[in-house]
């Protein structure tokens, strides 16, 4: 049995924290035809729109609330929030290319509601998942890095495994060794929010991303939320 846990020391910096998951089992992640996102993802852009009405990118409240929460715990220079990433491209202009179906579809899904959302291939996992802080240290090798460790530093917000670091940051970088591909089967899906103000669309959002999942990729998908009062969640018998 595998489990996703709220860590003690997590929720001490936030109490309010929710997390949406969504266990997707026996999913098919090909690509059966790489242009089948590209209008999702042009549709969703333009419903971000309205997460970047401030010209000031950093007053917009979806931006502001991620960068304070950021402030709370150590992060490595330059780390955003992956929401912001994303609205940020969008608000200059630019479009969000197409990867894998899965990584697609929960794109679009972040843009459209405003929450960062992540994906981890749970057949990787060793042992239980959780989101707690980093005694520093941690294996955290990401994509593109040629192999090279790169560990958090003590004090950063951290979703881990027995091996090592599975995200940096919280929802900045992911590692290369549980990230999803096209041969992913089972998968684990979070939706963020640092407080009751930001998980106004959790729910929403966790709803529409199981439909299209089921939909699109086939499978079967089960719906949790994480808090404070339910720390923990059954990922895997």
């Amino acid at each position: 049995m595998k489990k996703f846990r709220l860590e003690q020391d997590f929720l001490e910096l936030f109490p309010q924290a929710q997390i949406g998951i969504l266990v997707c089992n026996g999913i098919d992640n090909h690509e059966k035809d790489e242009n089948k996102y590209v209008s999702w993802l042009r549709e969703c852009e333009e419903i971000s729109k309205q997460y970047t009405e401030n010209p000031e990118f950093t007053s917009n409240p979806v931006i502001r609330g991620w960068r304070d929460a950021f402030y709370k715990f150590k992060t490595k220079k330059g780390a955003r929030c992956s929401i912001e990433a994303l609205l940020k491209r969008v608000a200059k202009g630019n479009q969000i290319g197409t990867i894998i179906p899965l990584v697609d579809i929960y794109n679009g899904i972040s843009l459209k509601y405003g929450v960062p959302i992540g994906g981890e291939d749970i057949d990787k996992f060793e042992g239980d998942m959780r989101l707690t802080i980093a005694e520093g240290g941690e294996d955290f090798v990401t994509y593109g890095a040629g192999g090279k460790s790169e560990p958090p530093s003590p004090g950063e917000v951290i979703y881990r495994d027995d091996f090592g670091a599975v995200c940096r940051c919280w929802n900045w970088r992911e590692a290369e060794r549980t990230m999803l591909t096209e041969d992913t089967v089972n998968a684990f899906m979070i939706i963020e929010a640092h407080d009751a103000d930001s998980a106004a669309n959790i729910d929403a959002a966790l709803d529409e991303l199981k439909s299209m999942i089921e939909t699109e990729l086939g499978g079967t998908v089960t719906k949790a939320l994480a808090t404070a009062a339910q720390p923990e969640v059954v990922i895997a018998e």
